[in-house]
């Protein structure tokens, strides 16, 4: 009884520390992410606590729209789901699809990654614009392409993964800048500033990397592998600049590399660390996310994201 008794305190004690494990540090954010090895997307109080979640397989873009819905793509296609769990916009391809964005017009921009095509869709999911970037019938491939964005000029910014290369291309194609990013470019931002925001993957040895260029292509500003004290970079992969100019990166940790650094970690233009959201046991691998506390029309270019 005596040996009962003391297992069953070990077991209460046990429970408890694991109700009072912390899970960030710093300056938390309520925010929206997604769980590319779960298949999910989460909404997450500024208490780290999850609020709503819904399935989406191989989840890798994210955004809050101003109506409160969300856009994300769900592996082979993009949805729009309500807060109420109704699915208002979906779109399904034989391609892998790792890029989403709704625009002002009220059209969804979709980066296709096997076919190399980026489409505008109208909101019922016909295809009104196509821009194929691979020859006729050439299948790209699982590398091909991750994120994707149109920007405001009609140019497209796309993180080729498997070339290791960001490139921006005109309306018609054509290759009107492209940047070097050796560890595998997952996501990239155009700021403000006209500068690109890129973040690197785990293709080379400490490649994992978030880093800033200007016009020219020459680095203005940099995060990398294992510059942070206490924190390896493993696999950068969803990015938010914010307006304070504090710059807020998903840390993949896939790849074997399951609970060896934070999810989430956000840096002054200093680089000093100011908040950390690190729940392995609620998620596995945050690929993407988007603040809740921050304000701005995601279809207006108002979120950098």
């Amino acid at each position: 009884m005596k040996r009962l008794t003391v297992a069953i305190l070990l077991l209460l004690s046990c429970s408890v520390f694991a109700a009072d494990q912390k899970i960030q540090e710093g300056s938390p954010h309520a925010f929206v992410c997604t769980d590319y090895t779960q298949g999910k997307v989460f909404v997450v109080s500024a208490e780290g606590k999850v609020e709503w979640e819904y399935p989406a397989k191989d989840c890798n873009d994210i955004w809050v729209l101003p109506n409160g819905n969300l856009l994300f793509n769900t592996g082979h296609g993009v949805k729009e789901v309500t807060r109420e769990k109704k699915v208002v916009f979906n779109y399904e391809s034989k391609s892998e699809i790792y890029a989403c964005q709704r625009l002002s017009n009220g059209n969804t921009f979709v980066g296709e990654c096997n076919s190399g095509r980026l489409l505008e869709l109208d909101p019922v999911g016909k295809i009104v614009k196509e821009l194929s970037l691979l020859p006729d019938g050439q299948d790209g491939g699982h590398m091909f392409m991750r994120n994707a964005r149109r920007l405001e000029n009609g140019n497209y910014l796309v993180a080729h993964y498997g070339l290791h290369a960001v490139r921006e291309y005109d309306a018609a194609g054509k290759v009107v800048l492209e940047i070097a990013a050796p560890g595998g470019p997952h996501s990239v931002v155009r700021l403000a500033n006209g500068n690109t925001l890129i973040a690197c993957g785990d293709h080379v040895k400490d490649g994992a990397k978030v880093f800033e260029v200007d016009k020219t292509g020459k680095t203005v500003w940099e995060v990398t592998a294992d510059e942070l004290p206490n924190i390896s970079l493993k696999f950068m992969a969803g990015l938010q600049r914010l307006h304070n100019g504090n710059t807020v990166m998903c840390n993949w940790v896939g790849h074997d590399q399951f609970g060896k650094a934070p999810h989430v970690i956000e840096v002054t233009p200093e680089k000093k660390i100011v908040w950390t959201f690190f729940d392995h046991k609620t998620m596995k691998t945050i690929s993407s996310i988007q603040l809740l506390d921050v304000g701005g029309d995601v279809t207006k270019g108002e979120i950098a994201h």
